[in-house]
């Protein structure tokens, strides 16, 4: 339909009838006026009742309700979104803090596993490696003429469950669902892709209802030639796009953020977004507890590309408050498959490099075996106050680990970030418990209050959602030619000082859901005048906050006109 529901205001269609109920930018279902009714030829193709917003709301309430698996509401929800867009975006609205496991984590990743038995609409677009010769005739297949931001992933490594393949396609409409329920950005302006680039999964290539192309992943030549064919196609369609890497597997994701951040609008949120959210958690934690965040050892469990770009942003945030770069570095415990990264450890990634502890780190140190220091002796040694988990091993942050920190550290700071909640390193009811209710704590995925000794402790998730959504709109805003490092550094700095727990301890580290889409406008205006500082916005800076605000599309139902 082209760009027809990206319009506002009353609009004209040529589309009639069936046309019109089928097309989910359009369709209002029972909320047609008469006159529309009349002119769009609709009459006796709905019930004679004229619905209110708010008795369509209340229906889909009603019908949220009896779907008894957090599955069940992920399907009832997506066919929400494909049926009536505006009616899902203002249901997700009012009710943001419920809806959002079921539209993202923790929901999302079992709908991943799912996917090719549970999907019936396929929105976005599937570019498969074996249709490489076809990449430029796929993307302008795409009906819209404009897009702000597309999320793309390669299904190689959805969340903590490894390779989905084809299924990893429900991530870019999760991601991209939140970009416009808290960032504003018009539903028709956004893109999900899925990269098929195969599956080494041996459940999906035996199961007979897998949508994907059934082939092992291409990887090397083959692989990196299909990505770069697929960003310039997306570059010569969309020269002012931003696209979200996404899930990419461990021996890519950031290799391709260092090649195409230059080249096209682009961050990764997997490094980027958590770490960027993670600091600011610390942040907040530290502001609270009235520490500062160079006197910190931090010790991050997983050294891949969000336990990476985690400690990056850490030690650019530590050398701006006036540590040098090695000193800031040494400061950072990354615990990997082989145990602590140091100077002797093999087989060591570039980007894990500047975290290899030197040789004089070690020197009272007590452990079983150098080749393989596990976390409970960097705990043990380095007495850190940061304790991160990205490892996706659920129980690995054990009780006698944890209360060994407790004992070194007056108010540990513990992030079980892996997700789903299956691989969280730990729950917030054991970390209360064994550190009697010293830790502060975020986790990856939701988690439901704790009570502990009289009082309730609300668990905050430390979740991407904080931080992505303002990013891309200020990144969007302010014309940005690419998205630094000193962005997402601001992004965590403006977050931290909306944390509820500095004026409560109480209270979580993050905003509650509901507030989200005003910190994700606050932090849009930060990060666009970060870019016009570090001169990479085209935009003048007395215009930036008109620019925000303009692009913060409200789901409205549109008014229709002859």
């Amino acid at each position: 339909m082209g760009d027809e529901g990206a319009m506002e205001g009353p609009i004209q269609t040529h589309l009639r009838g069936v046309q019109i109920l089928n097309n989910p930018q359009l369709n209002k279902s029972t909320s047609f006026s008469q006159e529309e009714r009349d002119f769009l030829g609709l009459n006796g193709l709905l019930p004679v009742h004229i619905s209110t917003i708010d008795e369509q709301l209340k229906r889909c309430y009603q019908n949220f309700g009896k779907k008894r698996t957090p599955l069940g509401k992920y399907v009832f929800l997506t066919s929400l979104l494909n049926r009536n867009e505006h009616l899902f975006y203002q249901f997700v609205s009012r009710y943001p803090a419920e809806m959002l496991p079921y539209i993202y984590t923790p929901t999302v990743g079992e709908a991943a596993v799912q996917f090719s038995n549970i999907t019936s609409y396929h929105r976005g677009l599937y570019l498969s490696y074996a249709l490489e010769e076809k990449m430029e005739e796929m993307i302008g297949n795409v009906p819209q003429n404009e897009v702000d931001v597309i999320v793309v992933t390669d299904g190689e490594r959805i969340l903590g469950l490894g390779d989905l393949g084809i299924g990893g396609m429900t991530i870019p409409i999760g991601k991209l669902s939140l970009y416009t329920l808290f960032a504003g950005f018009h539903p028709n302006r956004t893109l999900p892709i899925l990269l098929d680039t195969g599956t080494n999964n041996k459940e999906l290539l035996s199961n007979d209802l897998y949508l994907g192309w059934r082939h092992p992943r291409i990887q090397g030549a083959d692989y990196d030639r299909f990505i770069d064919r697929f960003v310039k196609a997306v570059k010569k369609r969309y020269p002012k796009v931003l696209l979200q890497w996404e899930d990419f597997g461990r021996d890519n994701a950031r290799r391709l953020l260092d090649k195409y951040r230059s080249q096209i609008l682009s961050f990764n949120d997997d490094i980027q977004g958590t770490a960027s959210v993670a600091l600011s958690g610390i942040l907040a934690a530290l502001k609270e507890s009235h520490q500062n965040l160079i006197d910190q050892k931090i010790a991050i469990l997983g050294g891949g590309s969000a336990g990476t770009g985690i400690a990056d942003l850490i030690v650019q945030a530590m050398v701006e408050q006036g540590l040098s770069l090695e000193e800031a570095r040494q400061r950072i415990y990354i615990v990997d498959l082989h145990g602590l990264i140091h100077f002797n450890t093999k087989g060591v990634f570039e980007s894990q490099k500047p975290y290899m502890q030197p040789h004089n780190t070690f020197k009272d140190w007590k452990v079983v075996n150098f080749d393989h220091i596990t976390m409970a002796e960097v705990v043990a040694n380095a007495h850190p106050g940061v304790l991160i988990g990205v490892c996706a091993q659920p129980g690995s942050f054990t009780k006698e680990m944890v209360e060994e920190m407790a004992r070194h550290v007056k108010r540990p700071i513990i992030f079980p970030l892996s997700n789903p909640t299956s691989k969280a390193e730990a729950t917030p009811q054991e970390l209360i418990e064994w550190t009697d209710a010293k830790a502060i704590i975020a986790t990856g995925t939701p988690f439901l209050p704790v009570e502990y000794k009289g009082k309730t402790y609300k668990i905050a998730q430390c979740n991407n959602v904080y931080i992505f959504p303002g990013i891309g709109l200020g990144a969007i805003a302010s014309g940005a030619l690419q998205v630094t490092d000193g962005m997402f550094l601001e992004a965590a700095e403006k977050l931290a000082t909306l944390s509820p727990a500095l004026k409560d301890p109480t209270a979580p580290l993050f905003p509650p859901i509901e507030e989200v889409r005003k910190a994700c406008r606050e932090i849009a205006i930060a990060v666009a005048k970060k870019a016009h500082d570090e001169k990479v916005s085209t935009v003048p800076l007395s215009e930036i906050e008109k620019r925000v605000d303009s692009r913060m599309w409200e789901p409205a139902y549109p008014q229709f006109k002859k």
